[in-house]
């Protein structure tokens, strides 16, 4: 099976940044796209921004100019650098890939998410 482990996460004043990794491992024969979410306290899980194999990007509104994802398909890693955090960007940070793996001899597709890791971002 496929497993995402995240890190990175951490306390950091507003107009700080900081940089979430996300590492997929298992029986991977290809990602198609990786991604970012969060999920505050008492809100909806919330996406962030996605990346396909071929670096497209795309991003919601509330991050774009601040947050960049990228990643390095030779390590099945994804990034997510946050830049001029602000406390509303609080919350747990959850990764995605979705892809196909082989396992014996089976071809099958995979979606897998990140045990989450916690940002918090202090006024």
């Amino acid at each position: 099976q496929v497993q995402l482990v995240e890190s990175g996460g951490g306390l950091v004043q507003a107009g700080g940044s900081l940089r979430l990794s996300c590492a997929a491992s298992g029986e991977i024969f290809s990602i198609r796209a990786m991604g970012w979410y969060r999920q505050a306290p008492g809100k909806q899980r919330e996406l962030l921004a996605t990346i396909t194999s071929g670096a497209n990007t795309n991003y919601t509104h509330s991050v774009k100019g601040r947050f960049t994802i990228a990643r390095d398909n030779a390590k099945n890693t994804v990034y997510l650098q946050m830049n001029d955090l602000k406390p509303e960007d609080t919350a747990v940070y959850y990764c995605y890939a979705d892809g196909v793996l082989v396992v014996a001899g089976r071809w099958d597709t995979f979606d897998a998410w990140g045990q989450g890791t916690l940002v918090t971002v202090s006024s």
